[in-house]
């Protein structure tokens, strides 16, 4: 008979930091101004929008979503990663690990979610631009955005209804902020209901993969069908949607791959930043690429700058 001696941890290790020395206030300088800069960014843009009648638009209230969640997610990383980083114990109580893990994993579902939603926006507008204000009307776009943020937060809510109760074999996570899937690899029991509950939350985001991508592939035929106008005018409102997807697809793509196999010949410096790619830089450049290449957000943030 095997006996597995497992408990309730009050609190976890996390073990990828490294002792920096002096440089910690260097990296927490820039830390802060990263998180300063996203903060200001992305708040800028939603009273941009806010405050322009001319962007009540489903369109720009996508966005405005969009940027009140990286607002969220920043929010749930980087106060806890600039307190690690000057902190010489890297430990995190329970409570406060598992209220993270909401927050991040909150804030990864709630993003695709919406991104999952501006596709479909942008599908309804290059491929049925006559009917488009018949589709997508005020009323929709508020249930979108509402089904956008609900049904993440019940999907995580479940998650971690499954989490807490587990009972640990050890309180060491190899990341540097707290990870559901870590947590669930310390259990000592059967975690098969914790599995079989996250392959299915994975294949409902793999259908909403399959949708965006049957959404792309009709706008890519309008485009490559229409004319030169239709084809510009296709480029221009979707170039910075793909670039954002991308760009948090290859994020997740990163987190995926070092969460899920060992990988033991990657400096432990690469495994932090890639851990945290996916947390920092749609944040940091989906302002940049909505701001600088929206015509009606540059006009907007441009008179609401100089009104102040």
């Amino acid at each position: 008979m095997i006996i597995i001696n497992s408990t309730k941890y009050s609190y976890f290790l996390l073990s990828p930091y490294v002792e920096t020395g002096l440089f910690k206030y260097a990296l927490f300088i820039v830390i802060m101004s990263l998180y300063v800069l996203i903060v200001c960014s992305n708040l800028l843009l939603i009273v941009v929008i806010c405050m322009n009648r001319s962007l009540h638009e489903p369109m720009y209230l996508f966005l405005c979503s969009l940027f009140v969640n990286e607002l969220f997610g920043s929010t749930g990383l980087f106060p806890f990663l600039l307190v690690q980083i000057l902190s010489d114990i890297h430990t995190v109580s329970a409570p406060l690990c598992f209220l993270q893990i909401f927050l991040v994993y909150a804030y990864g579902s709630v993003e695709f979610t919406n991104l999952a939603v501006m596709a479909y926006d942008r599908f309804l507008a290059i491929c049925y631009p006559l009917h488009y204000n018949l589709h997508m009307t005020y009323k929709k776009a508020a249930i979108l955005i509402a089904l956008t943020w609900l049904y993440p937060f019940i999907a995580i809510t479940v998650l971690m209804s499954l989490s807490v109760p587990l009972q640990l074999c050890g309180n060491i996570i190899n990341k540097v902020y707290c990870d559901n899937y870590h947590i669930v690899k310390l259990a000592c029991y059967d975690t098969t209901v914790n599995n079989v509950y996250g392959l299915t939350y994975t294949a409902a985001f793999i259908g909403i993969v399959l949708l965006m991508i049957y959404s792309y592939i009709r706008i890519l035929i309008v485009c490559f069908s229409g004319s030169k106008q239709t084809r510009q005018k296709a480029v221009s409102t979707c170039t910075p949607h793909l670039a954002s997807l991308l760009n948090f697809s290859f994020g997740c793509f990163f987190e995926i791959i070092q969460s899920r196999f060992d990988i033991k010949n990657v400096h432990n410096v690469v495994h932090i930043f890639s851990s945290l790619y996916w947390l920092t830089c749609p944040p940091l450049f989906n302002p940049v690429l909505y701001g600088l290449k929206n015509q009606k957000v540059k006009t907007g943030r441009r008179k609401y700058l100089t009104v102040k």
